[in-house]
């Protein structure tokens, strides 16, 4: 992380979604600067493939993983709870997994998939970690959004999808949820010294939102005006590690800035509902 003096010996980190992309930069980049490194991923192979990576490019070896369909709410409670046993402390939870489904699916527990997994599994994974993320205090959970929150809003009749869905408003709303859960989460967590903030990657060269049609053709046109991973990542790895991040929280970052919202994105009382929604979705308190 080019300008950065952080040191991150003696934390422990948890990347979601880092196989690949933004992720797997980051995951790279915390270990390099000391940290034990914990990887989720999915596909057995990819995950020891990205592991050995990570430990050759950060000549650390002290990184692992964790396997887990994080679409799937057993699942993230499984890897929670296997992250627990085996660490008594965490200091960095990075949640980053995400994907854009070109058409409705639906996951093990009946949820529309976008909603699940960009949304649904940030929240239950945190609240899952909560207690280990306070007592390893000060501590930061860190959430990657998009600015595909901008003209999106959260339609708590359609939550699912059910009676309309369209790939871009579904991916948008769970955008929009992932500031609004780190705003209202922020506020849930003043003075336990577990900070929390959410940021805009920018628009990034990985695998991510391939597939068919016509937007797969303008992303593939796009790319060379993309951001590298690596450069994409850089917030991520910032909010993480850097002395300068210590205590902000609540923020929504770009470029290692603070950057507005939109002002859906301000509202509290749609993001405490949305918390409540969240709950109930996933079958407990958070």
């Amino acid at each position: 992380m080019a300008g950065s003096e952080a040191s991150m010996q003696g934390k422990v980190v948890l990347v979601t979604g880092a196989t690949g992309g933004i992720g797997k930069v980051a995951a790279t980049e915390l270990a390099r600067l000391g940290a034990e490194v914990t990887i989720v991923g999915r596909d057995p192979a990819r995950t020891a493939a990205a592991v050995t990576e990570i430990q050759a490019k950060s000549a650390n070896p002290n990184v692992g993983s964790l396997l887990g369909d994080l679409s799937k709410l057993s699942e993230v409670r499984r890897v929670a709870a296997e992250f627990k046993a085996g660490h008594a402390r965490l200091h960095v939870l990075l949640n980053n997994a995400g994907a854009l489904f070109h058409e409705r699916l639906t996951t093990a527990d009946g949820l529309e998939m976008t909603f699940a997994l960009n949304h649904l599994a940030y929240f239950l994974l945190t609240a899952e970690l909560l207690d280990l993320l306070k007592a390893s205090a000060p501590a930061r959970i860190v959430n990657v959004s998009s600015d595909a929150h901008l003209g999106a809003k959260i339609d708590f009749d359609d939550l699912q999808g059910e009676k309309r869905y369209t790939r871009w408003r579904a991916y948008g709303q769970s955008k929009l949820a992932n500031i609004l859960f780190t705003r209202e989460l922020a506020r849930r967590l003043a003075g336990t010294g577990v900070t929390a903030n959410c940021l805009h990657p920018g628009v990034v060269a990985t695998g991510f939102g391939s597939g068919k049609g016509v937007m797969a053709s303008l992303i593939k046109l796009g790319a060379p005006l993309m951001l590298s991973p690596e450069q994409g990542a850089d917030t991520a790895i910032w909010l993480a590690s850097s002395p300068e991040a210590e205590g902000q929280t609540g923020k929504y970052f770009s470029k290692r800035k603070e950057r507005r919202t939109s002002k859906a994105a301000k509202d509290d009382a749609v993001a405490q509902r949305l918390w409540r929604e969240s709950e109930k979705l996933v079958g407990a308190p958070a």
